[in-house]
């Protein structure tokens, strides 16, 4: 194999005439921000102008040479990795081909076309918003708004968030999103696929095949440590086993390491490699368990035979201009998660399959990977030209993500079986294309996921109960997504109230922090919520109001903007816990809460709990704890609060818990001191404490301690809204040495929150009890003046 690497430099051609130099993996807005044509769409209300520079042909074009061992070869194909989306394909201005879906991998035959010496490349794209119009002048009877500002994106392969969505811009770039290469070969190496047998013993062996013109294929295991685990030599078309007597397994973050094996599969001509690819495995079992017991039929992941609490979020992609998702940024994001004590990611369907570097760092981190495919609050027409594209794009897509360990399952959609049975704007819609809704999800996509990735749990959508629209949001089986706080209204305890068995969405909106609201707002007039820069960059409709009728029911109102943000950051993460400690109480008959979600596409008012800019939330900092994998938390009972102890460990843990009743300045009114006994992978309850006759408990807190008397976790809870505590203001006092901060206060001081530049700490949102200091260390050394404090107290 001779592989040319196509990427770098390119020449854009607009369609008034003008051309730029570019970089593919590249975009037209990238391009045009780049050359400083169009301003920032992320700042103020530039989204719309920009919108409109999408409405043009564009052409990416360049020349390429071609050698002559190059043309000796057999075959010669260009591959693309990421065309976005429709767009004719030209070399040496013969028409080869015309692209219309972004998701696929598209490998051209070019032997023919290629000429000695310098080609040229050219690939015209037709604007996205014609394609969408075009679709819904040929469906009048399609009338769905699917949650952007069109009619109807369904006929489209295009990530649906790039028309818009509640928490993102309408930005429906074009361009070369992946690379591209020349690849001239005589045989190659294609399809190749790995399955695992775990057997009794404990020994694993891998299963491997793939598909080559050679005459013999060779497979090397390596170990994690890179040295020869196994090697076969088998002929063309049969399968090698490679086998490993005592395996290193691969586990989910917090429930062991993740050693990986590498397998390197080659085809051989005579001895020679003709073509050869490398594969990074983690060997483990992973599917979902869906066992009937006392409360229906659960819904949990299991990993080597172990049930395990799935805890992340949902992620959507981390940006609206897709050139600059860098390894580097997915890095740092999915490092956060890891160190939030996330063990899984949910990848929403309406925006990108996410790239190798995505899966692999999921692999690194231990974080199992709920991939929906890329189909969302939509609705499609199943004809037979869109039947083969959408079959060769979960095809393509999951022999590229296969084989990774962190691959737990594949979803055919979100939202869209129980849209069809609840959401007005859908139920209208004609018969037929509800037919065509099963057609495609429970017999199309199900048969390419079980005969591509035999070995992944398939799942027809997020919420189902597993197909048919047989009440696909039930709390008996299957997976739910609860609206029910926030769309809903309902307070947080409104959580304690249902008993799902596994929630994948769920959430609660804020506000990003105020130096990214000034990232896109840069008169102090329009640092409003009803400002019309603000609004624009609150997609969800209701959002600001929605806010602020939890505001009016939990905290003191804030009169300022930096205050405001702080109260919604605090109201988000107080949503978010009460559902999830819940949960996690009822572990078993619960098992997973994933919350909506972890990341920004730009700067923006949503549901995210890192920001655009990489930014913890409130939320991120108490995800940390009430993900952690040792747990103690607190119910409300009739007349005082039980304590709870949550282990998601595979081994059993013993300590205490300390419990004090405090009054509302932190002093202590009285303690008590339980001893825990929590088995592995389980949730017990270990005490209570009820108030006497005439008494009020104005403030529990719970720290748990381990064997040692160091502290794991700690809680609390109030007898009442903090907006009646009469919290007096406190004294703060700071020092600062190198990257330790301590703090110390005279007085209960709730929502501690510290801000230094981007500076992250290794706790933050806390509560500071009188006398008593907490040290935390930054992610940079900082000095006292650079550091800001902001607390909850009367009139914030």
């Amino acid at each position: 194999m001779m592989k040319q690497d196509l990427c770098g430099s390119w020449t854009l051609r607009t369609e008034d005439g003008r051309c730029y130099e570019t970089a593919v993996p590249g975009t037209l807005l990238q391009t045009l921000l780049d050359r400083k044509v169009i301003p920032d769409p992320f700042d103020g209300m530039n989204e719309y102008a920009v919108c409109e520079a999408t409405r043009q042909i564009v052409t990416f074009e360049r020349s390429f040479s071609v050698s002559e061992a190059e043309l000796a070869c057999a075959c010669a194909d260009l591959v693309f990795e990421g065309v976005d989306t429709e767009a004719e394909l030209f070399l040496n201005n013969r028409r080869l081909a015309f692209f219309n879906n972004m998701h696929r991998t598209w490998r051209v035959p070019v032997k023919e076309a290629l000429r000695p010496g310098e080609n040229r490349l050219r690939l015209v794209f037709a604007p996205a918003l014609d394609a969408v119009a075009r679709d819904a002048r040929k469906n009048p009877d399609i009338t769905y708004d699917g949650g952007s500002e069109l009619v109807w994106t369904g006929g489209l392969r295009k990530a649906h968030y790039m028309f818009g969505w509640d928490w993102g811009p309408r930005l429906p770039d074009a361009g070369l999103w992946r690379p591209v290469s020349l690849q001239c070969y005589d045989c190659r190496l294609d399809n190749l696929r790995v399955s695992q047998r775990h057997d009794a013993s404990g020994a694993v062996t891998l299963l491997c095949r793939a598909d080559t013109s050679a005459a013999s294929l060779r497979f090397t295991l390596l170990d994690p440590d890179g040295t020869a685990a196994a090697s076969c030599t088998v002929p063309a078309g049969a399968a090698a086993e490679l086998t490993v007597p005592s395996p290193r397994l691969w586990w989910p973050n917090g429930l062991g390491d993740q050693p990986l094996y590498t397998l390197r599969a080659e085809a051989l001509c005579g001895d020679a490699a003709a073509d050869c690819q490398t594969l990074r495995l983690g060997l483990r079992t992973l599917t979902v368990s869906r066992e009937k017991d006392a409360w229906g039929e659960e819904f949990a992941f299991c990993c080597n035979g172990v049930k395990f609490f799935a805890m992340g979020a949902d992620y959507i992609p981390e940006d609206n201009l897709l050139a600059r998702c860098t390894r580097a940024r997915t890095e740092e994001l999915l490092r956060s998660c890891r160190d939030a004590n996330f063990n899984c990611v949910r990848v929403w369907g309406g925006g990108i399959y996410p790239s190798d570097d995505f899966f692999d760092l999921c692999d690194e981190m231990g974080l199992v990977v709920w991939m929906d495919l890329m189909f969302a609050c939509n609705v499609y027409r199943l004809t037979p030209a869109f039947r083969e594209n959408i079959a060769q794009e979960a095809r393509d897509n999951l022999r590229r993500v296969r084989h990774h360990a962190s691959l737990g399952l594949v979803c055919g959609n979100n939202e869209m079986e129980t849209a069809w049975l609840s959401w007005g704007g859908v139920m209208s819609q004609p018969e037929d294309l509800k037919r065509d809704y099963l057609e495609q999800f429970e017999v199309l996509l199900k048969d390419v996921a079980e005969t591509e990735a035999p070995d992944t749990f398939y799942w027809p959508s997020s919420p189902s109960s597993g197909g048919g629209f047989d009440d696909p949001n039930s709390l008996d089986r299957g997976d739910v997504h609860d609206w029910s706080v926030w769309h809903g209204r309902r307070p947080f305890s409104d959580f304690t109230e249902r008993y799902p068995r596994f929630c994948s969405e769920f959430g609660f909106e804020s506000f990003p922090a105020m130096a990214t609201l000034e990232s896109f707002i840069h008169d102090s007039r329009d640092m409003n919520p009803f400002s019309k820069v603000m609004e624009s960059h609150q997609k969800c409709h209701s959002g600001n109001a929605t806010m602020l009728h939890y505001l009016a029911q939990s905290l003191p109102y804030p009169f300022s903007m930096p205050q405001l943000v702080h109260a919604t950051q605090y109201l988000q993460a107080e949503a978010v816990r009460a559902g999830v400690e819940h949960w996690r109480r009822n572990r078993g008959r619960c098992m997973g809460a994933i919350y909506w979600q972890i990341n920004d596409c730009w700067p923006v008012a949503s549901w995210a709990s890192i920001d655009s800019f990489g930014r913890w939330k409130a939320l991120h900092y108490e995800a940390r704890r009430f993900f952690a994998p040792l747990l103690v938390s607190l119910k409300k009972e009739e007349n005082g609060w039980s304590v709870f102890v949550s282990n998601e460990r595979r081994a059993p843990f013993a300590g205490s818990v300390c419990l004090t009743v405090r009054d509302l300045s932190g002093a202590v009114l009285r303690s008590e001191t339980f001893s825990v006994s929590c088995p592995a992978l389980s949730s017990v309850s270990v005490g209570s404490v009820s108030a006497a006759p005439g008494e009020t408990l104005p403030l529990v807190r719970c720290v748990l301690l381990d064997s040692a008397g160091s502290p794991v976790s700690e809680n609390e809870a109030f007898s009442g809204p903090p907006k009646h505590l009469p919290l007096a203001r406190p004294h703060i006092r700071v020092s600062c040495e190198g990257r330790r901060v301590s703090l110390t206060a005279d007085t209960l001081c709730l929502a501690v929150a510290l801000e230094a530049g981007d500076a992250r700490f290794s706790d933050n949102w806390f509560t500071l009890y009188p006398g008593e200091t907490r040290t935390v260390e930054a992610s940079q050394p900082l000095e006292a003046d650079a550091l800001s404090l902001r607390w909850l107290s009367d009139g914030q």
